[in-house]
């Protein structure tokens, strides 16, 4: 019997991990078609929530933060790159590459939930930052993504300019860090369930299968 799953991905913009794990996700997911049915819903994380808006050069950003070498830095992008390569999304980052300020694109990203195209702004968020190294706190560069994902562009525009959905992110920002998110991806399933990190398809596929296990075990017993 098919298993219905909610799962929460908490994630952020600024972060390609979340990248490779929404991929991961997403192939386990076509695997896992004969016993499990999933809504993702994304939820909001700021690794960043000070960072300005004019961004931070990436390599200075990892040095400050996590006291990482340059050649550290290099190698943990060269990980990534072909992380992602294995996942068919291509990361552009180089020494040259800044970190953004993401809230306006969290308060997007809820919007777009709320008309059904979350994962397809999600996506085009991915895109811009990685791939094309835009100014993701830009609201240009916001609103081109909404259009890409399908969304109106004018409609983008005025709740950028609005600042509409600033406290549903905030709050949705407190809630998940009071449940104990520290770092993202955080993968959250039915409320009970952590899968954490850019997991491969296989590891997703494994805990997926075994949580459906679970949930069609105590629906048989209720």
């Amino acid at each position: 019997m098919t298993q219905h799953l909610k799962i929460d991905f908490v994630s952020d913009v600024a972060c390609p991990w979340c990248v490779i794990g929404l991929r991961g996700l997403e192939q386990a997911l076509a695997y896992v078609a004969d016993a499990v049915e999933a809504d993702i819903t994304f939820q909001p994380f700021e690794l960043n929530p000070r960072m300005p808006a004019a961004g931070q050069n990436l390599v200075e950003h990892i040095t400050e933060k996590y006291g990482s070498t340059a050649e550290q830095s290099a190698a943990s992008r060269a990980m990534i790159r072909s992380r992602g390569a294995e996942v068919g999304f291509t990361f552009n980052m180089s020494e040259e590459s800044r970190i953004y300020n993401t809230f306006d694109a969290h308060r997007l990203l809820h919007w777009a939930g709320t008309i059904g195209r979350q994962k397809e702004l999600k996506l085009a968020l991915f895109r811009a930052n990685f791939t094309d190294g835009a100014n993701v706190s830009d609201h240009r560069v916001l609103v081109e993504a909404a259009v890409a994902a399908g969304l109106d562009g004018a409609q983008a525009r005025e709740v950028l300019a609005s600042g509409r959905y600033a406290e549903e992110v905030r709050n949705a920002e407190l809630e998940w860090t009071s449940r104990g998110i520290r770092s993202v991806p955080a993968i959250v399933i039915n409320g009970k369930w952590l899968i954490s990190g850019g997991q491969p398809a296989g590891t997703f596929e494994h805990a997926l299968r075994s949580i459906a296990a679970e949930v069609g075990q105590a629906s048989a017993g209720a």
